[in-house]
């Protein structure tokens, strides 16, 4: 890793979408497609922030929608920083839906996101070690840490029992 240090606070990314007809299924529904693609995009600006690098996206972890975002709602995204490698950057996206209207707001999928950092010719490079500056920092990288490994141990048993 590196000698450089940055802190879970600076990888701290929120980002928006009105959910419009195009972003819809025929229920009026948020595309799941559109929702992935808006945690990449999300998660990458988190990653960016963190190593001030160009970031790509290596994978994502298991996602299960576990509420619909319709129509004229808007979703939020956001994403933090929560643990690295000598090149790779683990990040935390939630996506919650919210309504303009109420400002009522309720959790619709979490998931975790490693990309890789690029130097200026597009080569693996490495990336700041993470630091948390407050006990609500490391609070919130401890609690992606256990729920990383919660949704992978879930997701290993439901493989079991096929």
């Amino acid at each position: 890793m590196s000698e450089a240090t940055a802190t879970l606070a600076q990888s701290k990314t929120e980002m928006t979408e009105l959910v419009l007809p195009n972003d819809t299924n025929n229920l009026g529904r948020a595309l799941g497609g559109a929702v992935l693609h808006w945690m990449d995009i999300c998660g990458a600006i988190a990653a960016m922030r963190f190593s001030n690098r160009q970031c790509v996206t290596a994978s994502m972890d298991h996602v299960d929608f576990i509420s619909a975002i319709d129509l004229g709602e808007v979703a939020v995204m956001e994403a933090y920083v929560f643990n690295v490698g000598r090149t790779s950057i683990d990040v935390k996206v939630d996506v919650h839906a919210e309504n303009p209207k109420t400002d009522e707001r309720r959790m619709t999928t979490t998931s975790f996101l490693t990309f890789v950092a690029l130097d200026e010719d597009g080569h693996p490079t490495p990336v700041p070690n993470l630091t948390c500056e407050t006990p609500e920092e490391e609070a919130l990288r401890q609690e992606a840490v256990e729920g990383r490994t919660e949704q992978l141990e879930s997701v290993i048993d439901r493989m079991d029992g096929l």
